[in-house]
């Protein structure tokens, strides 16, 4: 299970998910100045420590890196949720008390969810229906 991300490692991570492509760390810096002061360095060392904890590969691009996730967003979130649900001593209590947490919207996305994993349902034969699929 990997290990939450700090602030400025989630900063970064949800540039490099919401572009969905490989980046600088000229651009990541770049948009991150519009909320922050921050050096380049800082933007590279983070980049490279998350390239380390295997959050995101690289290739050389002349004396520079792009960066990729490896991962999506979505998969990070479900394996902090998988994470925490394990360590909990009554797993059925935990999913109660997280779904009393939800919000309309979030039940409905849980059901959507639900349905997708479970797959298209096979309806039940009707009346006079021949088990093995021929004809009567």
């Amino acid at each position: 299970m990997p290990r939450p991300l700090g602030e400025l490692e989630d900063a970064v991570m949800t540039r490099v998910w919401k572009w969905n492509r490989p980046v600088t760390v000229r651009e990541v810096l770049e948009d991150l100045q519009q909320e922050r002061s921050i050096a380049y360095t800082t933007v590279m060392t983070v980049l490279d420590n998350l390239h380390q904890k295997g959050w995101v590969r690289r290739e050389s691009e002349g004396r520079a890196y792009r960066y990729e996730a490896v991962s999506t967003r979505a998969a990070y979130a479900a394996a902090l949720m998988n994470d925490a649900w394990s360590q909990s001593d009554n797993p059925a209590a935990a999913l109660v008390a997280f779904f009393g947490m939800m919000s309309e919207e979030q039940r409905q996305a849980l059901a959507d969810a639900i349905r997708i994993v479970q797959g298209p349902e096979t309806p039940a034969p009707g009346p006079g229906a021949v088990a093995d699929g021929g004809e009567r």
